[in-house]
Order: structure tokens, then C-alpha cells, then sequence
């Protein structure tokens, strides 16, 4: 609901709710110095501080004196709007003021935290911070937002176990499904697993159930060797063209989509002597011959961690996670098979988080399995002997020297990255990759499964590198996120978008350049002249449900055509006016 109809023609009244925030702010800002500055600012028809505003209590306060004393402009100063913003706008709707009559000032973060040791300064900052909201405050209209009806179906891309798990969940809630898969097969890198940890359970046996439960799903239409070609649309509205068998191009009408389009293994080609013969190999390639089972000749093992991962040359930066689990795992099934085998672990930090991976590291000491850690600017150097011999020479951080381990098999335990149909896939969606080159959520607590561009989630290893457990869990996230516009069937847009000035907007095209939401688009105008005598122009035009408000396009245009609502110039200007005249 956008509240009741307020006349823009009325003076404002404006309350202002100042939150002591337990100690957090009121704990350095004299709060009631604040509000009894805040009385004097004009306009302000009402001003009061709460413990917690934000508590049942506080906002209760809000609605009720709203209705009492009359209010058509609220400001509250308290922490920050990216958590609380949405809760205050509620209470004002909930009043009967449309929400974007509503105004936050952040005294916490941008006063009270960074200035703990500065009490009168941070209470004039306070004071300087509430009195430009109230100067923004009175500046504001009412905005209406867009609803759009939103298709009950979703299409998830790569048909991996996330993939799987988001489809059957999606599906038995009702749902469509289109699973799209551009391998023939489906499973994804779980094809080429052994076993589970951490429960041991044979992935195959896993993997095929998981299928069978997808291809007897009526409500999951599964395309394999397809890739996605196109994506045009919006939240609800998605149509996406893609190419099967390399030749049939098919299209999908959708309201959400899901990526999930997994990852890959590292391959450490010239580091360690991978690559030279196949004694030294990764820790996948070892699930494969786990598989088929080790040879009898390999009874001596030495397992290197972060190999192309945490800065080593020609490897990623970041900490895969898996692969000490991964290590642990695979050294406990060679143990089993043969208890008499040697098993080396090298180490620089072993990542063994949470009960049950820490179980997996005890297991793994009391079976003799022996762990030496390295430090990073001594690593461990490989060399081949002339008879086909292995030799790993490791410095110890334990005993302070390095020595000799001969071994009949070298296991590289590499990180997981990104695949180039990954890194193709995010243009398509408008969706970012972070410095990792996975994909990036919207936030990292708030919004861990969602893009920023509404309508699409992501989960599994698409998003960063996980287990297998993990990847489950955040596939049925991401389909639960996805589920709740499809099952509410509309959507509202944000009313803070960006809106053209058609008199001025001469069709050059530089906000639709500068949008990276794909929100703006060229649309011809027939411009009348003079009596009788026209001429097509092109102008600006908005996707409000696509918009995202960021005024990228507004600091594009040459013209000033383009203006932010809720965020215009007059308001921003009030606001810097009051920062610097209003002491």
C-alpha cells in the first residue's frame, strides 16, 4: 500500500523519532540535547527520543503519533537504513502516510561508532546529521510503486545437485520448472565424487536417486546440451532464449531464475610436477581411482594442500575450503582399504570447521595419518626421480629443518573456480562476479542468495566453493526466495527510480550506456513542430521495474534530463545547505 493521498500543497509537519539505541548511541550522543535541538528546526511539528525505536514499542509510538499530532513527514535517527529503513517505512504506511514521506538519518554509524571517544563533537555532528534529513524531509513526495504480475514459473540453470535440489524443491510446491544443463549429462561435478563426508554415503548411489526423483517430477521439464543464448525481461517476466544441441533455439517465458551453474577444479599444470606423469594428480582425479581402487603398489602417499590457492603463484587468493575436508576424506578411505599405507599431509593452515570435520581430523590422527605443517614461503618441492621415483622435500615448522619423504603418489589438493560458461552467463543476467570471479550476492547476511538484480538467485558453488551439504542448503534457499514472488503472483518495484524530463532529453543515449541494469531504452517520439509539421525524436524511456534507482544515468546526461526521485537536486541541495548554514 503506498498510504494515504497527502496534499502537496500542505505544510509539512514533520516528527522526528531520535533512538538512543541502548548504549549505542546514546551511550556517546547527549540524545536529549538532540531532540530539543531538533524542536527548533522548522517544520518539525513534533520531536521525541525512544530507547529502541525500532522495538514493537517504538514503532507503535510512531504510528500514534503520526494520527495525534497530524504528521505528513517522519525522520528517524538511529542506525542504519539498509537493515531498518524497511520496518520504519511499514509504520508509516501502516498510519496511513505513504512510505516515502519517510526520512532516516544515520547517527549511529556515521556518528556515534566512529566518534565514541568525542561526545559533544559527536552530539553537534548528531545534530548536524538530523538537521539535514529534516531539511531533505521537507522536500519529499509521495511516490507510487509499479506492480507487475509475476509467471508462477522458474528456470534454474545447470543441472548440478544444487540445480537438482532448487528444481525438486521449486516443483513440489508447485511450480514449473525448466532445468537447463549445457553438459548431455546431469550431476555435475558430483559424477566425479567417491564418497559424501561427512557421512561416507556413496555419491553415485546419491546422484541417481536425486535424478530419478527429477526425471518423475511432472512439474520439471529438463533440457541437457542446452546454453542459455539470451536473457531479456524483469523480475516476473523473463524471456530467455537458449540453444539446444548447438542447432534448436527454444525459449523460456519465466518470473525467476536460478543460477547454479557449478564450478571447476583447478588444474595445476607445471606446479609440483603435475602434468609430467600421472604419479602426482589431484585430489579429484584420486576420487576416480578410489573408485577403481589404488593399485598395490601405491603405499605412500603425500597429500599437498593449497596448491594454485591462499596467493601461490599462478593460483587464486582465496581459501577454497573444501580441500582439507576433501584430504581428510580421501586419506581415511586409502587407510581403509590399505591400514598399512603411509598418508603425508602438508599443510599451512588445516581447515577442519565445524563438529563433524573436526571428527574427520581426529579419525584421521588416530589411524596414523601424519600431518606436517609448511610455511608458505618454504613450500614443498616435488622432483621426479631418474627411475620414475617420487621425492617430496618439505620444510617442517615443527622440528625447524626440511627432509626428504619418498612416495609412490603425489595428491594436489586445488581450489575450485570458476568456469568460462559462468563468466559468459553474467552479462547475459546483468548479474556482477566478484574478485573471486564467483558470482556475487546482494549482500552477504541480508540478502545472501539474491542478486542485486531482483528476480534471480543464485546457490551452490556458481556462488563460491562448498560441499556438497552446503550446496544443498543454499539451493533450497534460493528456491524458497524465488518461490515467494511466484506464490504471491505480483510484484511491487521500488519507487526510486529514475524519471525523464522529455523536454529536455535530446536521444543521445548516454544514460542507457551508463545503466547497468539494462533499465533504459530509446523510444521514438513524434515532436510537433508547428501546426501541421512533425519530426520523430528519440527520448530517454525507464523500465521502473527494472530500475534500481543508483543515478548512474543521472550523471550522464549532458542535459539534465534525467532526475532521481526521492534523491532529486532540490533535495540534495537542501540538504547540503543545512550542513554547512544551519550551525
Amino acid at each position: 500500500m503506498s498510504g494515504k493521498k497527502t496534499d502537496l500543497n500542505e505544510k509539512p509537519r514533520i516528527g522526528v523519532f531520535i533512538c538512543h539505541c541502548g548504549i549505542n548511541i546514546g551511550g556517546v550522543v547527549d540524545v536529549p540535547k538532540v531532540v530539543e535541538y531538533a524542536k527548533t528546526l522548522p517544520d518539525v511539528a513534533y520531536a521525541e527520543s525512544n530507547l529502541y525505536t525500532c522495538s514493537s514499542d517504538g514503532t507503535r509510538k510512531i504510528a500514534e503519533t503520526i494520527k495525534e499530532h497530524g504528521l505528513n513527514r517522519v525522520v528517524v535517527a538511529s542506525c542504519t537504513p539498509r537493515t531498518h529503513e524497511p520496518l520504519f517505512r511499514e509504520t508509516c504506511e501502516e498510519a496511513g502516510l505513504n512510505k516515502y514521506l519517510f526520512e532516516m538519518a544515520n547517527i549511529r554509524e556515521h556518528c556515534s561508532w566512529v566518534h565514541m571517544r568525542e561526545s559533544k563533537k559527536a552530539t553537534q555532528k548528531a545534530k548536524d546529521i538530523v538537521r539535514m534529513a529534516v531539511a531533505k524531509a521537507r522536500l519529499l513526495k509521495p511516490q507510487e510503486e509499479t506492480e507487475v504480475n509475476v509467471t508462477p514459473t522458474s528456470l534454474i540453470i545447470g543441472a548440478g545437485i544444487s540445480g537438482i535440489e532448487a528444481a525438486l524443491c521449486l516443483a513440489h510446491q508447485g511450480f514449473k520448472v525448466y532445468l537447463v544443463e549445457k553438459e548431455p549429462t546431469v550431476g555435475g561435478m558430483l559424477r566425479k565424487l567417491y564418497k559424501l563426508y561427512p557421512t561416507g554415503e556413496d555419491a553415485s548411489a546419491f546422484l541417481d536417486s536425486a535424478i530419478r526423483a527429477v526425471k518423475a517430477n511432472k512439474n520439471i521439464d529438463l533440457h541437457t546440451s542446452t546454453v542459455i543464448k539470451d536473457v531479456k525481461g524483469y523480475i516476473g517476466n523473463f524471456e530467455v532464449t537458449a540453444l539446444k544441441d548447438s542447432k534448436e533455439e527454444i525459449t523460456f517465458n519465466v518470473g525467476t531464475i536460478i543460477v547454479a551453474t557449478g564450478a571447476k577444479e583447478f588444474k595445476p599444470t607445471g606446479m609440483y610436477g603435475y602434468g609430467e606423469q600421472g604419479k602426482v594428480v589431484t585430489q579429484l582425479e584420486l576420487e576416480r581411482l578410489l573408485k577403481d581402487g589404488l593399485p598395490e603398489k601405491v603405499n605412500k602417499i603425500v597429500m599437498i594442500q593449497c596448491v594454485g590457492a591462499m596467493d601461490e603463484p599462478g593460483g587464486r587468493e582465496y581459501c577454497s575450503r573444501i580441500c582439507c575436508a576433501t584430504a581428510l576424506k580421501n586419506a581415511l578411505l586409502i587407510k581403509e582399504s590399505n591400514p598399512e599405507a603411509d598418508v603425508y599431509i602438508l599443510y599451512r593452515q588445516l581447515q577442519a570447521y565445524g563438529r563433524e570435520y573436526e571428527k574427520y581430523y581426529l579419525r584421521a590422527q588416530e589411524k596414523n595419518v601424519k600431518f606436517i605443517n609448511y610455511l608458505p614461503e618454504k613450500r614443498p618441492t616435488v622432483n621426479i626421480e631418474p627411475d620414475g621415483k617420487l621425492k617430496v622435500d618439505v620444510y617442517s615448522t615443527l622440528i625447524g629443518k626440511e627432509f626428504p619423504i619418498d612416495c609412490d603418489m603425489v595428491v594436489l589438493s586445488t581450489p575450485l573456480v570458476q568456469h568460462e560458461a559462468g563468466k559468459s552467463l553474467s552479462p547475459l543476467l546483468k548479474v556482477p562476479l566478484g574478485a573471486d570471479e564467483f558470482f556475487l550476492e546482494a549482500h552477504v547476511k541480508l540478502r545472501p542468495v539474491d542478486f542485486a538484480t531482483d528476480g534471480i538467485y543464485v546457490c551452490g558453488t556458481a556462488h563460491s566453493p562448498k560441499a556438497v551439504d552446503e550446496s544443498i542448503i543454499q539451493a533450497h534457499a534460493a528456491a524458497s526466495s524465488a518461490a515467494i514472488p511466484m506464490a504471491l503472483g505480483r510484484v511491487r518495484s521500488e519507487a526510486i527510480t529514475a524519471g525523464v524530463n522529455e523536454d529536455l532529453c535530446r536521444g543521445c543515449g548516454k544514460c542507457k550506456e551508463a545503466c547497468e541494469y539494462n533499465a533504459i531504452s530509446l523510444e521514438e517520439k513524434i515532436l510537433e513542430v508547428e501546426p501541421f509539421c512533425r519530426a520523430p525524436i528519440l527520448v530517454a524511456k525507464v523500465n521502473e521495474v527494472v530500475c534500481k534507482g543508483c543515478g548512474s544515468c543521472a550523471i550522464a546526461c549532458p542535459t539534465g534530463a534525467i532526475s532521481m526521485k526521492h534523491f532529486t537536486d532540490k533535495q540534495i541541495l537542501a540538504e547540503i545547505e543545512a550542513a554547512y548554514r544551519g550551525r
